[in-house]
């Protein structure tokens, strides 16, 4: 059990970020459940990401899960249509596989070692792509995603992994741009899997190292906003990292990245 600290509005970078890039998936599934497992002391989190969901997907329906009876007995009164809370943990007690599971701040108190054993898990109760070749065509349904991640306490920094059924996908950053000095200050967020390897010789150590460099040399465009600054930064990047995403993205002071390109070494 976690301290389950949670102040409101905590994952909003990250529920903005699922509904941008997930909200067709759960548009088109025949059983549109999303799980905020490990939501904490209170369910902020859990009411939160309904109504987040729903401005994209209007059949989108959370569970909050958590490990502690408790907590799910304090968070019982706040259930309501779309809404629920259940007991458990990685088993994700929910009937249908989920079209997302949404792990904030849990993994934090975990080995990394364990780390690849509970993705394993949880990317096994996701549900599966349908339809189509790959679930993409014919009115096929692309399947589940895992959001897994850290942030500070007041959410104005971010980074999480995102999963599919096969395994990870892509790693995103996302920050308040008027909070940050480089980009770097996002190295004490970094997920159970990366926070330990950024240390020289390993990819996301390399990819922050550039990221100031960008960032620094990106610093006459400061006088037109941080966000311009960050949209030049990131478009230099591009040149030699694997950057999923566009402009699009990079004005909410995001960048997502190519898990392949920052994982760590054997």
């Amino acid at each position: 059990m976690t301290r389950g600290t949670t102040n409101p509005n905590r994952l909003r970078r990250m529920d903005r970020w699922i509904a941008a890039t997930h909200g067709s998936a759960l548009r088109r599934a025949p059983f549109p459940v999303a799980v905020d497992l490990g939501y904490g002391a209170a369910p902020w989190t859990a009411v939160e990401l309904l109504a987040r969901l729903r401005t994209v997907a209007p059949r989108a329906r959370v569970v909050g899960v958590e490990i502690e009876p408790a907590r799910v007995a304090a968070a019982k009164p706040y259930e309501r249509e779309g809404l629920t809370f259940r007991h458990g943990g990685f088993e994700v007690p929910v009937p249908e596989r989920p079209v997302l599971i949404r792990a904030a701040n849990v993994l934090r108190q975990y080995d990394e070692a364990e780390v690849a054993g509970v993705w394993a898990r949880l990317c096994a109760r996701l549900a599966p792509a349908t339809g189509g070749i790959g679930g993409g065509f014919g009115g096929g349904f692309g399947g589940g995603l895992l959001v897994e991640g850290t942030c500070d306490e007041i959410g104005r920094r971010h980074v999480w992994v995102a999963l599919g059924p096969e395994g990870p996908r892509t790693v995103t950053f996302a920050t308040r741009l008027g909070s940050l000095d480089r980009p770097s200050d996002l190295a004490e967020r970094l997920p159970k899997a990366l926070i330990h390897r950024n240390v020289p010789g390993e990819p996301v150590h390399a990819f922050l190292r550039d990221f100031d460099r960008a960032w620094a040399g990106a610093a006459p465009y400061a006088s037109y906003g941080a966000r311009q600054r960050w949209i030049r930064a990131v478009g230099d990047l591009t040149a030699d990292w694997p950057v999923t995403d566009g402009p699009s993205r990079w004005r909410q002071g995001e960048v997502t990245i190519a898990w392949r390109a920052l994982a760590p070494r054997p």
